[in-house]
């Protein structure tokens, strides 16, 4: 962080966070969580009444901008929430839960959690398909897809092949400069083939490597372009797999550097993280405080209940 980010007062100052959080997720003012409107709230006040504390006049019901978000139940200072997100959003590969918990004061176990439910903010959720054209309804741009192997997948026995890695595929739309990553159980064509369709406009033009998993899924789209990496053959004009390649390089360099290990229950919520930092890259004019403020806005609506679900979780990221 840069001294003028670290100066900001939400870093330090409980009441400038919670306003600061209300500014983005309230942007025409308090909601109620639980009838949903916005006419009648009123902010309490008081020695004992906790900051950020509003009453719905309608349901009678009180809260807080913490209610329906990642937040919720959570007490830990919000200060430190946006202390913990910037940390993720500015982090190039990744900040490991021992390190939040060196740089915030608190517990290993509380930020570990805190990591996780950042990265479920993070999560996108976007179905609108890519390989479009800004302006140019009907025209198709370049997606290109590829998948990579990671970590070890729980249960299977170690082979000299990938079979006992975890599956991850990749999509990333050229034109847009936006990556959506999925982990698939997989790399059979008959299950990366909806998940290729689903996501890419048929105007699109699809652009791998030579494996045969996108010979049947490529015929359905406008062009299908291959290099063909076996022969050492890695670009033929624009015709590549090199963009979305370099994002699978910070991928694993953040996976295996940063956290060392992660189960295949969290790999979805470490991708999202990935996504997000790439999809809101300097490249396209997005800094570090716009790139957490966007992570911000999506904390909305999710939940995730602590679940330790393996018994290492705490001591695997250095």
């Amino acid at each position: 962080m840069s001294k003028a980010v670290l100066s900001a007062k939400h870093f330090h100052d409980e009441a400038a966070a919670y306003a600061y959080v209300e500014a983005r997720v309230w942007p025409q003012g308090p909601t109620c969580p639980k009838c949903g409107t916005f006419e009648r709230i009123g902010k309490l006040g008081g020695k004992s009444t906790r900051i950020g504390t509003y009453k719905c006049y309608e349901c009678r019901k009180p809260f807080t901008v913490k209610v329906g978000t990642v937040f919720e139940d959570s007490h830990v200072a919000m200060h430190l929430w946006l202390q913990a997100m910037h940390f993720m959003c500015s982090s190039k590969k990744g900040v490991s839960s021992n390190q939040m918990h060196r740089t915030l004061g608190v517990t290993l176990k509380t930020a570990w959690f805190i990591s996780h439910r950042i990265r479920e903010a993070m999560r996108d959720g976007s179905l609108a398909p890519m390989g479009g054209i800004d302006g140019m309804p009907g025209a198709g741009g370049i997606v290109e897809a590829d998948e990579t192997f990671i970590g070890r997948e729980p249960g299977v026995p170690k082979a000299r092949a990938y079979h006992h890695k975890m599956k991850v595929l990749s999509l990333l739309d050229r034109d847009a400069g936006k990556v959506r990553s999925v982990v698939v159980d997989d790399i059979k064509p008959e299950t990366l083939r909806p998940i290729i369709e689903a996501n890419i406009l048929k105007e699109a033009s699809l652009f791998t490597d030579e494996s045969s998993i996108y010979t049947k899924v490529g015929a359905t789209f406008a062009d299908h372009q291959m290099t063909t990496h076996s022969a050492k053959k890695y670009v033929r004009g624009i015709v590549h797999t090199n963009t979305v390649e370099g994002y699978f390089s910070v991928f694993k360099r953040g996976m295996k550097g940063v956290y060392q290990h992660c189960g295949k229950q969290h790999l979805h919520r470490y991708l999202a993280e990935f996504d997000l930092r790439y999809n809101n890259r300097v490249k396209p004019g997005v800094n570090d405080v716009e790139r957490a403020d966007r992570a911000l806005r999506g904390i909305v609506g999710k939940r995730l209940t602590y679940r330790l679900a393996y018994p290492g979780a705490l001591t695997a990221e250095a």
